[in-house]
């Protein structure tokens, strides 16, 4: 990952507060009425939190989850791949991966598969080897800890100072047991490799995970009607791992370059008493086992999926389609003499795609798949453009300032309508927490190694509109003192995204699951700290993506860019009590079409995401839509009939 303001949403009134709204870009009528405008909802739901970590797909987190009695979950367990005790079960085999051989032309369904025997040993990676004071962490003493992070829950501080290898980076873990002779599949990282241990990071790039999916229409059956086998993810470790980066294959490379090995395919066990606090949350409220990252990839493209629901082009930065630099365009064909070694891929992190073109590397193998479904995919994918489909620098710094000044690798500002703009025009309060923001505000160019906010995630720093503007800026970004603040006064906005700080977002190598738990629990414990707010308060809890793990569920092609694999989505709400498994087709765009809903908005643009159908599937399999493409719009994971809390005036929810 290329590596504060505080301001409450108060009532504002006469003329001054006028020409305030205008100037952002909302209606006389909200800035008279601020509070009306975010409580004309269509449900209870006057606040939404959405809550975004890292790298975890549903299996690797939920895959031995055991619901409450009547409700069923999808995932290694319920399918009989592995055991309560994480070993195989009756249906290992599902989980098989696969070799394959790519030595021409890009496949994302290569041929000559040959099963694993024994998968390649789990990695190190980029894993921390021993605690240290002076570099991210974790830490040596707990006063450091205390001083270079503020987001966590009381008692959750002790686990930045645990969880070192104390192995070479990029060497194999021997703290797996078996190591090296782990079976054709899944396999659980603990209890030889503790719940609180930093691990290696699997590669999650565009290109990548459309080969690690393995999706033929050959293959389509009616419970998996694309095809996708997820067969091919070690394979894809190996050979290109996260990528040529513009350069040559190293010599003597073997299935130990890449640094990772099989990490794509460990797991952890939830039934055995890993991720408490999500388990906890988990029995509790509602869970989805359908919820997907929109985008095959990474941080950067799901990012921007969640505040566009559609992806972004390169352009002379005043909205016109451009050509980007050449060496900035993927060619994930194999280097001369390789197998799957890709010839140009991440430069400096990231890449554009002009996917309407079949002669462009890569696009040709991806068009053909969607057009040969039962039900042909358009590739949404417009003549001329160059889309982003991996990470790179937003166009703005924190500090307003173009992004290009400190990073050649930066994808120019961008017009394109996103959430933001339909909130500012309908005057809905709303605003991106983003920890460490305050901090890097002052140090854009990431200087300070205890500066870990994440400048790629927050999708309003790509927007022209948001980040030209410093009353915009301020009004509508913040760090996590404010947040915490706004929780415990109050002045929450109607529309919240929080994310975490690198030491705490649970990014597999760069920090773990546990520190994010703990963050959330500061968020959920500083909501219900607060009856009023939290009696109409919606937190969805979610990933930006899979990470390059391992899930067994079933993937529906959307676009040229995704769907992607399935990750873990918790909604906690007085209206979402019960410990409820859902099984709508959803994904990141979804919660934007929750947004939509409850405050009666339109979809963004004409060719958003949003504008898709709620999902129509049969009761015998209610996780494939029969009316393809499809994503919910999550309001089923609530339950609207009773009334838990009163809103703000005192009276019943509208709904």
């Amino acid at each position: 990952m290329p590596q504060k303001p505080k301001t409450g949403f108060a009532f504002r009134c006469g003329a001054a507060a006028l020409a305030t709204m205008q100037i952002f870009g909302a209606t006389p009528y909200a800035a008279l009425a601020q509070n009306r405008v975010d409580s004309a909802t269509t449900t209870p739901i006057r606040h939404v939190i959405i809550i975004i970590g890292e790298n975890r797909s549903f299996d690797h987190l939920f895959g031995t989850y055991i619901p409450r009695r009547g409700q069923h979950v999808r995932n290694l367990l319920s399918q009989g791949i592995v055991t309560e005790d994480g070993m195989p079960g009756p249906s290992y085999s599902v989980s098989a991966q696969y070799q394959a051989t790519d030595m021409d032309t890009y496949s994302n369904h290569p041929q000559n598969k040959s099963l694993y025997t024994h998968i390649p040993p789990l990695l190190t990676g980029g894993a921390p080897t021993a605690a240290s004071d002076t570099a991210p962490p974790p830490f040596q003493t707990l006063s450091v800890a205390q001083e270079a992070d503020h987001g966590l829950a009381g008692g959750y501080d002790q686990y930045l100072l645990t969880g070192a290898t104390g192995l070479p980076k990029g060497s194999v873990d021997t703290r797996l047991a078996n190591v090296n002779s782990l079976s054709e599949g899944v396999y659980p990282l603990t209890p030889s490799i503790p719940y609180d241990a930093y691990t290696s990071s699997p590669v999650h790039r565009f290109f990548q995970m459309w080969q690690q999916t393995d999706c033929s229409a050959y293959y389509a059956t009616e419970w998996n009607p694309s095809g996708c086998q997820n067969d091919l993810f070690p394979w894809v470790e190996v050979t290109v791992g996260a990528g040529s980066n513009g350069k040559m294959q190293p010599k003597g490379f073997s299935d130990l370059s890449t640094g990772e090995g099989s990490t794509s395919m460990g797991f952890y066990n939830m039934a055995e008493g890993d991720a408490p606090y999500l388990k906890q949350l988990a029995d509790q409220y509602t869970i989805s086992d359908n919820y997907h990252q929109a985008v095959m990839g990474g941080t950067g493209a799901n990012h921007i999926f969640l505040g566009y629901g559609d992806a972004l082009f390169y352009s002379d930065g005043r909205g016109h389609a451009a050509t980007p630099p050449a060496n900035e365009i993927e060619n994930p064909n194999p280097q001369p003499g390789t197998n799957n070694y890709y010839t140009q891929d991440g430069y400096s992190g990231g890449s554009y795609v002009e996917c309407s073109y079949s002669s462009q590397p890569g696009v040709a193998p991806v068009l053909d798949y969607l057009r040969s479904l039962d039900r042909p995919i358009d590739s949404r994918c417009q003549p001329g453009h160059y889309y982003l489909v991996n990470n790179y620098n937003p166009g703005y710094l924190a500090n307003g300032a173009p992004g290009i000044t400190t990073s050649p690798y930066t994808i120019p500002p961008s017009s394109v309508r996103g959430i933001a703009d339909e909130l500012l025009d309908r005057g809905i309060s709303f605003r991106w927490y983003g920890e460490d923001w305050d901090f890097n505000v002052k140090d854009p160019s990431y200087r300070n190694p205890y500066d870990q906010y994440c400048n790629i995630c927050n999708f309003l720093s790509y927007s022209t509109r948001i980040m030209t503007s410093p009353a915009l800026r301020s009004e509508h970004i913040a760090g996590e003192e404010q947040l915490f603040d706004d929780l415990s006064s109050g002045s929450l906005p109607a529309v919240s995204w929080v994310k975490p700080s690198g030491f705490n977002d649970g990014h597999p190598a760069s920090s773990k699951l546990d520190l994010f738990e703990g963050f959330v629990k500061k968020v959920v414990d500083h909501l219900q700290a607060n009856p009023s707010l939290w009696a109409t308060t919606a937190v969805f809890i979610t990933v930006d993506e899979g990470g390059g793990y391992y899930d067994s569920g079933y993937i529906q092609p959307l676009d040229f860019f995704g769907d992607g694999t399935r990750i873990p989505l918790i909604v906690v709400s007085p209206y979402s009590r019960g410990g409820r498994v859902v099984h709508n087709y959803a994904d990141h765009v979804s919660t934007l079409k929750f947004i939509e809903r409850n405050w009666g908005l339109t979809p963004i643009t004409s060719r958003s995401r949003d504008n898709l159908p709620n999902p129509v599937a049969t009761r015998r399999n209610p996780y494939v839509p029969i009316n393809t493409p499809a994503i919910d719009d999550l309001m089923s994971a609530f339950d609207f009939s009773h009334h838990p809390g009163m809103d703000r005036d005192g009276g019943p929810g509208r709904h």
